[in-house]
């Protein structure tokens, strides 16, 4: 069912917005080929940049994992985080106070670049929370589950703040056949509980493609139709590259397995324009 070979696809193209996990690296590291997809990007002057959910770190860390395994080519310009989204929200929405958050220590990056006072769940008291003004759920790691999730939904239940999610993502690969859970699945939980309405950011909402669209009119004018998605996954990268209007190519090196492939697509009715078993050329 592989539609075509990714060099003939992306030849057609001036941009590319590539998802991060599952279509340039793995938990092996990078995905088998892809040092030479950018090669031949930069040889014919394609631009490229990164979207992904990942708000576990920011854009310069994003970056440099990437450097560290060999792709160069990916600076901290070319990263279009979820986060960034999140971070420009906090900044315009919550103008003072403390952000509670769920995630790692380099994750509240994103709140502290906002000019805001960051908070751990797990170093928050239930008994002091008149000076938290939001919570924000950036990353499934950094915090005990049992203890700071039911903290985070006590506190929730307490006092009336905006929820914002930083990672719409609702699992990732972690081994070859085998996911776990996401941020997004955790905070759909949280919210089911509570019964609030969070504020996500991330694909596949068309904020997150409005703005890299914004990043690449800074540099050239392209028109959407020589735009090209590139994910793994149909509910994310590839539904939403499709109600944004541009092209959509899936891969087969993520969350959805060659073997179920076929079956994903007919049982949800997300149709890429593109199926290839890898972005590599």
């Amino acid at each position: 069912m592989i539609s075509a070979n990714f060099k003939e696809i992306v030849s057609q193209y001036e941009v590319v917005f590539f998802d991060s996990y599952g279509v340039l690296r793995d938990y092996d590291g990078l995905v088998p080929g892809v040092q030479q997809t950018f090669e031949y990007l930069h040889k014919n002057d394609i631009d490229f940049y990164v979207l992904t959910n990942d708000a576990s770190r920011g854009p310069k860390e994003l970056a440099n994992k990437f450097q560290s395994l060999g792709l160069e080519a990916i600076s901290r310009s070319k990263i279009i985080s979820s986060g960034m989204l999140a971070r420009d929200y906090l900044k315009y929405k919550v103008k003072d106070g403390t952000v509670a958050f769920l995630g790692t220590a380099e994750s509240a990056h994103y709140i502290e670049t906002a000019g805001l006072k960051t908070l751990p769940i797990g170093e928050l008291s239930l008994k002091q929370i008149d000076h938290i003004n939001a919570l924000v759920m950036l990353d499934d790691e950094g915090y005990d589950w049992y203890k700071d999730i039911n903290k985070a939904i006590n506190l929730l239940r307490m006092r009336n703040m905006p929820v914002i999610v930083a990672n719409t993502d609702l699992t990732y690969p972690v081994s070859r056949g085998k996911i776990a859970l996401a941020v997004g699945a955790i905070s759909d939980m949280v919210e089911e509980i509570v019964r609030k309405n969070f504020i996500r950011f991330g694909k596949p909402d068309a904020q997150m493609f409005n703005f890299a669209y914004e990043h690449v009119l800074k540099t050239r004018m392209v028109d959407k139709d020589k735009i090209l998605m590139v994910g793994d996954t149909l509910k994310t990268d590839i539904i939403g590259g499709n109600k944004f209007g541009i092209d959509t190519l899936l891969v087969l090196t993520g969350n959805t397995p060659p073997d179920k492939a076929r079956l994903f697509i007919d049982s949800s009715g997300i149709i890429p324009d593109y199926i290839c078993e890898s972005a590599a050329v």
